[in-house]
């Protein structure tokens, strides 16, 4: 069965539509759809099967842990343990935007999703689509790509359907992705400081001079 593709204004989400997607992502469906950088498959973090749903529509290792997309950073607090000062310092610089920074997890957090590593990587996008999800469903969603594992990011529902469309439910069809680059990770998890894990959209040097090398 192919994927139902739901058009949504990626300026101005219809709130109907964003409703009707925050449900599906609630009862536990996978959702392809649009960020501020690729297109991401988006769960429920809290429902274990829905987690096990992304890893097998992927075809990704059970030891790699995925990605959060949340609204705040009140919502990161939510998630995490005493966070350091450079998480708040990254957070007021770059969020919303396509920093992903990897703190460690509260315990209510499901080990599924940390992939037994205690570490969760969060992320608040500056996209309209997400973040009215977000909201509506009043939980944060999972942000890893939609896409096989091992295969190009997808910038397009197109591109998600070709991919996934056998293997997800649902397609949010929110035009064209803006950028052509992943985001930006940064681990605060190390006690001697942190780390780059990946440059992407925002650049090594704006990260080195706000935290210092």
């Amino acid at each position: 069965m192919r994927a139902e593709i739901v058009r949504i204004n990626s300026a101005e989400p219809e709130h109907r539509l964003v409703s009707y997607v925050a449900q599906q992502i609630r009862s536990g469906k996978a959702v392809g759809m649009p960020t501020d950088t690729f297109y991401g498959l988006a769960v429920d973090p809290f429902n274990l099967r829905a987690v096990d749903t992304v890893y097998e529509i992927k075809s990704r290792s059970h030891h790699k842990p995925l990605s959060l997309l949340i609204e705040s950073v009140d919502q990161a607090e939510e998630l995490t343990r005493p966070m350091p000062s450079e998480f708040y310092a990254l957070a007021r610089r770059f969020w919303p935007g396509p920093l992903t920074i990897i703190v460690r997890a509260a315990p209510r957090l499901p080990l599924k999703v940390t992939a037994n590593t205690g570490n969760v990587a969060l992320r608040v996008p500056a996209a309209p689509i997400p973040m009215a999800v977000i909201h509506e469903s009043g939980i944060p969603i999972t942000a890893t790509s939609a896409n096989i594992s091992g295969a190009a990011e997808c910038t397009s529902a197109a591109g998600v359907q070709e991919q996934l469309g056998d293997r997800i439910p649902l397609i949010v069809d929110g035009g064209e992705s803006p950028r052509s680059v992943a985001s930006t990770i940064v681990d605060l998890t190390n006690s001697d400081g942190w780390r780059m894990l990946r440059e992407g959209a925002v650049p090594a040097q704006e990260i080195s001079e706000l935290l210092g090398s």
